[in-house]
């Protein structure tokens, strides 16, 4: 179905409900509200392919905007809206946005890019009455818009941008489908059967919007008919507690979250309600064995997994009886053909590690950047890779290890850090850990861990060396920690990922050798 059908046929369903503030917007309400906003985009002479862009908290203003959007032919980015001044200014200039919404809860940094800024044509600030110029009030600017489709919609999408841990972000380009907004993109269509979301659904998404994979689902949701559970932030306690509340069927989640509930104490998960959940959907980031295994314990085989960039070069699923019987895989291909190539471009066999590449068409551009496309691409194999690292077993499954940037290269021997990490992070003092290379004058590269302590938990040399031991128990050698750093909390994006270039940089301040 079609945001637009579901309105007309049911205005009064709920679309959407802010778990904190429980601000609740109805089909009708969102049908209304971004036709309005499509109206003034198009009034103010954006036509098919040109840019917009969202900085914004979790808020209905943002899943309005991305309906203008695609209802107008536009290409929408959705902005990290935890970034300084400079990096937003940076994404709102690379993509040509020539219209940027915000919202009033973003004002100490939305109010430093005009100046950054001067191709962008006009501001808007929802949440706001009287807002500073050069912003203009979101809702006085759309009021008097009609609510009504616009004559000429063509289906837009988002170009969103990469995460930036491991260099600056840089923009997915996807060339615009001449098509309806009614026609759900084949991909889309693809996820939401094998989640089996319909109108009965009710999803918990826990994680920010301005992502790709929350972002992708709350839109599959909506297409659905049914309706999403939006929190303003995670909290585990609280996640349990809205899964009861609103008996959730789906919800998708990354691996840092699943740790966060494993953590919580076992009293806690024991009295959690979370029969009415049906699907609960990994992605995101590798997550140790260990962890999996326990949720899948503790709510039943109802968890899937996917792999997918946002490049959309190709894709990899599994359901909880399968990962059972290949603990750690990722899936296997569901889209495009999985290859993995060692250094020197030969193809590994099973059990082998290597780059992951996936044969097919590969659709995307980096948005400005057609050297760092070309890097993406063999032209001669037909495939594409983001430099992921992995391997495949026997049967075609496939088992990521970690970032080919992410990479320690000590003494001459490659070491990826992911297997250390999911580890150290089982141990009941580990509340979140990071392995990286440091600098090191015999080796080059030395491996350390940088540990967030469990509550409670005292640094110190005692501590140290008893997480080293524990990792020398089960992993070889030259894989553990040389030693262990403690620190309050560890630079996490708000979607779980990793910020480990921030982390890294910390320690090669000033070095010749830069490691990304």
């Amino acid at each position: 179905m079609y945001a637009t059908h579901i309105a007309r046929a049911h205005p009064d369903r709920l679309a959407i409900l802010m778990a904190e503030s429980g601000t609740r917007v109805t089909y009708g309400e969102y049908e209304a509200e971004a036709n309005r906003l499509a109206h003034l985009l198009r009034g103010s002479g954006l036509r098919f392919g040109d840019h917009v862009a969202m900085l914004m908290e979790n808020n209905p203003r943002l899943l309005e905007s991305e309906a203008a959007a695609e209802r107008s032919g536009l290409y929408y980015t959705c902005i990290n809206h935890y970034l300084s001044a400079d990096e937003a200014a940076y994404i709102i200039n690379d993509s040509a946005a020539r219209i940027v919404v915000t919202s009033a809860a973003k004002l100490d940094l939305a109010r430093q890019l005009p100046a950054r800024c001067p191709g962008v044509e006009r501001w808007l600030m929802a949440d706001a009455d009287d807002p500073p110029a050069p912003f203009e009030s979101y809702d006085r600017a759309v009021a008097d818009q009609p609510a009504g489709p616009i004559a000429d919609e063509q289906q837009g999408t988002a170009m969103l941008y990469s995460s930036g841990t491991t260099g600056r972000p840089k923009g997915i380009y996807h060339p615009l489908a001449v098509a309806h907004p009614a026609e759900e993109p084949l991909g889309s269509r693809i996820q939401s059967k094998r989640w089996g979301l319909d109108e009965s659904s009710v999803y918990l998404s826990p994680a920010p919007l301005y992502h790709s994979a929350p972002q992708g689902s709350v839109s599959m949701m909506l297409r659905a008919g049914g309706t999403s559970v939006i929190m303003e932030s995670f909290d585990a306690e609280r996640y349990l507690d809205l899964v009861a509340e609103h008996r959730i069927t789906h919800s998708q989640l990354v691996p840092t979250m699943f740790s966060r509930l494993l953590k919580l104490p076992e009293e806690r998960r024991r009295r959690a309600d979370v029969s009415s959940l049906r699907t609960v959907i990994l992605a995101s980031a590798p997550c140790p064995p260990q962890v999996k295994r326990q949720m899948i314990e503790w709510w039943g085989p109802i968890i899937l997994e996917f792999y997918a960039a946002s490049e959309g070069i190709g894709y990899t699923f599994c359901t909880s009886p399968e990962w059972l019987a290949h603990p750690g895989t990722v899936g296997r291909a569901a889209m495009g053909e999985l290859l993995i190539r060692a250094e020197d471009g030969r193809l590994c066999p099973p059990g082998v590690t290597g780059t992951v590449w996936f044969k097919g068409p590969a659709g995307f551009q980096y948005f400005n950047d057609p050297a760092k496309t070309a890097a993406t691409r063999d032209p001669e194999l037909g495939a594409s890779s983001v430099g992921d690292i992995g391997y495949l077993d026997d049967e075609g499954y496939l088992y990521l290890t970690d970032r080919e940037s992410f990479m320690i290269i000590s003494g001459g021997v490659n070491i990826y850090p992911q297997e250390t990490e999911n580890l150290l992070i089982t141990h009941d003092k580990v509340y979140d850990a990071a392995v990286i290379g440091v600098p090191d004058e015999d080796f080059g590269e030395a491996v350390k861990a940088v540990v967030q302590l469990a509550e409670g938990v005292e640094p110190g040399p005692e501590t140290e060396a008893e997480l080293i031991a524990f990792c020398r128990a089960s992993i070889a050698h030259y894989k553990c920690p040389r030693s262990v750093d403690f620190v309050r909390e560890l630079p996490r994006l708000p979607t779980g990922k990793l910020y480990k270039r921030k982390l890294k940089d910390e320690y090669w301040s000033g070095r010749k050798t830069l490691i990304q």
